[in-house]
Formats: C-alpha cells, sequence, structure tokens
C-alpha cells in the first residue's frame, strides 16, 4: 500500500506528541522519519519509528532537553546531547558546522551522550544544501566482531561523505561499516529476501545470504572484511576523544542503544573554488559514471545518492510505500 507524505507526518506528529513529545519538536521530528522513508530508507524511517516509541515510553529518551555547547575552541566545538532527541539534536549539529564552516573555511561540532540519528545520509544532505562539503559518522552499541574475534565488541558505525550539486542532486555516501545496516537486515526478512551478496555468518560461521540467520547469530559481516573492522574501531576512538562521550564498548553497558557519539565535519568548498568549477568537477563525475558501460545490458551506473533521489521524487508522486502490517501497528499506536 502507499500512503502520502503529509498524511505520514500528521499520523507520526499526532503519535509522537500522544507520546509526551513537546510540539515544537514533534513536527520536526515526525518530517525526518518521512523524509527518510521518501528517499527509501524505510529501515530508517517508517520501520524504525515503533521502536522508537518503545524508547519514549520506557524514558530512554529526554524529550526536554536540546544539546548544547560545553567547548568552544575556534572552529571546533565540543556540545552535549543530554540523552535528548537523537535527530534533532544532530539536526542542530550540523547546521552549525555549517556556519563555522561558512566564517571559517571548516567547522567541526562533536556530540556525546545523544541518541540514534536515524539515516546518517540525512545530515549529510542538510550540509549539502548549505553548499557545503561533509563527514560525519556516528558509533553504536556492540553489535559486530571485530575481525579475528568470536566477540561482539565493535560497532557498524555509519559514516556518511557528501558534496553538494547546485541541483540539489547531491552526491552522498551514507553506509554502515558493515556490508548491511541491521535495519537492512530487518527489511530484507520483513520482504522474505536474501540479501543481494553475503552480509554475515550463520552458527557455523559460514557466509550466508539469509537475513533471518544473521539477524539471529547477530554476526554481520565487516565491509572490507578487516578494513571495515579497522575502520570501527578507528572511527569509534576518534568520536569518542573528540567528544569525551561514550565508546561502543561503554554503550553496550546500558539497557538499550543510547548516548551516542556523533562528529560533523563541514567545508565550505566556496573558500576555495569557484562555484562554476567545482559543480563542473561534479558533473564531469556524473557524467563520466553514467556513460560508462553496465555489466548487464539495460542496467544503469549509479554515483552514490542518486537512487535515493529517484525514489524520493517517485515516492512523492505516488505515496510511500509501506508494509501493511507495518502501517497497522503504527495506527495502533494512536
Amino acid at each position: 500500500m502507499r500512503i502520502e507524505a503529509k498524511e505520514m507526518h500528521s499520523i507520526f506528529f499526532k503519535i509522537l506528541v500522544n507520546h509526551g513529545v513537546p510540539k515544537e519538536y514533534a513536527g520536526d521530528w515526525a518530517q525526518i522519519f518521512v523524509d527518510n522513508s521518501l528517499v527509501g530508507v524505510y529501515s530508517h524511517g517508517i520501520n524504525r519509528f515503533k521502536k522508537i516509541i518503545e524508547y519514549l515510553d520506557k524514558g530512554l529518551i529526554n524529550i526536554h532537553e536540546q544539546c548544547t555547547c560545553e567547548v568552544k575552541i575556534g572552529n571546533i566545538e565540543r556540545w552535549n546531547g543530554h540523552y535528548g532527541i537523537g535527530p534533532l539534536n544532530a539536526k542542530r549539529a550540523v547546521l552549525r558546522a555549517c556556519e563555522l564552516a561558512k566564517e571559517q573555511g571548516i567547522g567541526i561540532v562533536a556530540v556525546g551522550n545523544n541518541n540514534h540519528w536515524l539515516r546518517g545520509g540525512y545530515y549529510g544532505s542538510l550540509a549539502a544544501d548549505q553548499g557545503c562539503i561533509c563527514i560525519c559518522w556516528s558509533n553504536t552499541k556492540p553489535n559486530m566482531q571485530a575481525w579475528g574475534s568470536v566477540d561482539t565488541n565493535i560497532g557498524n558505525n555509519p559514516v556518511v561523505l557528501a558534496v553538494p550539486d547546485i541541483s540539489k542532486e547531491h552526491i552522498i555516501l551514507d553506509c554502515a561499516v558493515s556490508q548491511f545496516s541491521y535495519g537492512k537486515i530487518e527489511e530484507c526478512m520483513l520482504k522474505n529476501i536474501e540479501l543481494p551478496v553475503p552480509g554475515g555468518f550463520d552458527e557455523k560461521g559460514k557466509l550466508t545470504r539469509d537475513p533471518s540467520i544473521i539477524y539471529q547469530t547477530k554476526r554481520v559481516l565487516p565491509m572490507g572484511y578487516w578494513k571495515g573492522s579497522g575502520l570501527s574501531i578507528l572511527l569509534d576512538l576518534i568520536g569518542t576523544i573528540l567528544s569525551n562521550g561514550n565508546s561502543v564498548m561503554k554503550i553496550g553497558s546500558f539497557e538499550r542503544e543510547i548516548g551516542l557519539t556523533q562528529i560533523f565535519i563541514v567545508v565550505d568548498p566556496l573558500k576555495f573554488i569557484s562555484i562554476e568549477k567545482m559543480n563542473r568537477i561534479v558533473h564531469d563525475l556524473k557524467k563520466s559514471l553514467k556513460d560508462s558501460h553496465p555489466i548487464q545490458e539495460g542496467e544503469e551506473v549509479y554515483y552514490p545518492g542518486e537512487l535515493e533521489t529517484k525514489a524520493r521524487k517517485e515516492n512523492l508522486k505516488k505515496g510511500l510505500p509501506v508494509i501493511e502490517a507495518k502501517w497497522k501497528e503504527i495506527l495502533n499506536l494512536l
């Protein structure tokens, strides 16, 4: 079934308010859920909504506290998220990093004690809309094994890189450092389909494409094997030091996945290059990729973020596709 974006926002808003979220926060939060669904990332949009409501009902999200700046040194700031509304804190942080970048060329905001930011690409897109280049990441609870270990001791810490395009069809890479995020694994389970490539290990330690088996074993595959494992460790280490927040290991000691660490590094490229030259570089790259020959006849080669742009246009026109059972679960929260 398909739901219009305005209707989905209205339902999300009402549910959030009914569960105690102040109206001045509920509208923006609901819109982020809708935006994530519009670009086809349902695992961090509509399919994540019920879990967030459960966190609200357990009192795990401080709905009355916004993030605050605790340390400022030039164009670097350290903020405390106060275990508040993760996406709204992250939005404020990336926009602040953009302000710093516009002033001084580069802006860095490190946020500790925040909650789940939902889809990291959302913040890359916000920075790109400001004409800025963005690198940002978040840590997670321990949900992946360090390479060579059987213990779940590192996170599949999502990382985002974004480059603006004047047409607003930005180039954005948004990926967990596991081959697939748990959200994508859950989505494939709901659709009863296999992963396109192996995404984790079964109970015997063999690679598998079966999402239900990976969800049971909790043994997701680091992207690039030991490379993804190493990247996870360094992202967590750098983030924890800069934010003075919680490491993956510390988050693992909490009852739920709360108190995450997020880093936002934003650069204003127009301090170094003309907008005409930057756009020429971006468009030349896009053209090179689109002109390349696909492996299979009739297929396309996509640049990072292109599929999300296409999904947004289609979903705004046709309505958002939702799994009927999921939508009924959400309506039951009213």
